[in-house]
């Protein structure tokens, strides 16, 4: 499904300015900052190009008003669906193009008005849900909401349950809605939030392994409890092909998770420009003006939010030949996303 808005900005447009340069264009900082996540035309792992593309939008970044944003998000929108496609036509073109509940697990429903978000953890996915629950009528505020209750499985629909008909109806009339966030970035957050911090589930479920496994000479308090695992054991176990636990949805690889090879998104959000773009799309989607996305994090909330320069202490940690390795493991989402290689030694 296609924002019946989309159309109507883009027309609006300046005739022939779909492909300029970014310097040659009026923006602000923050759209500035918009631009470069957007896609180039084309893309190869030993050559990445960067062009962005746009049409005169308006030196206001206010997306709360239409002549703020102008064609500027919808042209953004295009060029990042437009690089999906290419990707999806290069490496994925001999998948099946059967979709089943498999595929569609991690979608979620708003019914109300029409939304399906595919949950990316790490990339703002709890206060999505929050906004899906006040969207549905279901609370009042995102902020009276509690992370157990976002994630307990009783209030937010998932696409997965619903008959095959039913599936497939809402793929195709409602708008579909994708979040994506830094690679490595995510992978450090995750790592930060259930390793650093209490946390008995992961802790006994994967720390326990992976130190029984990668650590020489456990003691027998790290054996029995699972704490302490240290980011080079983590990135040992991602790395492993004979891992001693499976993957997990806060750091498997975001294409798997969503599926945009066989699913065409309608939106394709950044976390790096949330408030923006959360706040263009549920204006878009028909939602009430003073619904927004929530931006506090109830997650161990005095813990400084990942960055590139934690992502970048974590990295230090590690190999060189390890950080080559884990960005081959994500090089997939770093294509699809059209996000830069994190490290200059990177090839």
């Amino acid at each position: 499904m296609q924002f019946p808005h989309f159309e109507e900005m883009r027309q609006t447009a300046t005739p022939g300015s779909q492909e300029q340069d970014m310097s040659t264009l009026n923006v602000s900082k923050r759209q500035r900052k918009l631009l470069k996540t957007s896609p180039p035309i084309s893309h190869t792992k030993n050559n990445s190009s960067t062009s962005s593309s746009s049409s005169s939008p308006s030196s206001s970044s206010s997306v709360s008003s239409s002549s703020a944003s102008g064609s500027f998000f919808p042209d953004m929108q295009e060029a990042r669906r437009k690089l999906m496609k290419e990707v999806c036509a290069k490496y994925k073109s001999s998948i099946s193009k059967t979709i089943t509940q498999h595929h569609v697990k991690n979608l979620f429903v708003e019914d109300k008005y029409k939304l399906l978000y595919c949950q990316v953890p790490k990339a703002g996915c709890s206060n999505w849900k929050r906004t899906l629950m006040v969207l549905a009528g279901q609370a009042r505020n995102a902020q009276s909401i509690k992370h157990d209750t976002v994630h307990d499985g009783q209030h937010v629909k998932r696409l997965d349950l619903f008959s095959h008909p039913e599936i497939m109806r809402r793929l195709e009339t409602y708008t579909k809605i994708i979040f994506v966030r830094e690679p490595l970035e995510r992978m450090v957050s995750a790592y930060r939030d259930k390793f650093e911090n209490p946390n008995i589930y992961y802790h006994s479920s994967f720390g326990i392994p992976i130190i029984s496994k990668y650590r020489a000479n456990p003691s027998s308090e790290a054996l029995k409890t699972g704490d302490g695992v240290t980011f080079k054991e983590f990135v040992q176990y991602l790395l492993d092909v004979h891992r001693p636990v499976g993957m997990d949805i806060h750091w498997e690889q975001m294409n798997q998770l969503c599926n945009p090879c066989l699913i065409n998104y309608d939106f394709i959000g950044k976390f790096e420009n949330m408030k923006e773009e959360s706040n263009f799309v549920l204006r878009l989607s028909g939602a009430p003006p003073n619904i927004t996305l929530p931006s506090f994090k109830d997650r161990n909330p005095n813990d400084m939010r990942t960055s590139v320069q934690i992502t970048e202490k974590y990295f230090s940690q590690v190999s060189m030949l390890e950080r080559q390795r884990v960005y081959d493991f994500y090089y997939m989402d770093y294509l699809m996303f059209n996000y830069s290689k994190p490290f200059k030694d990177l090839y």
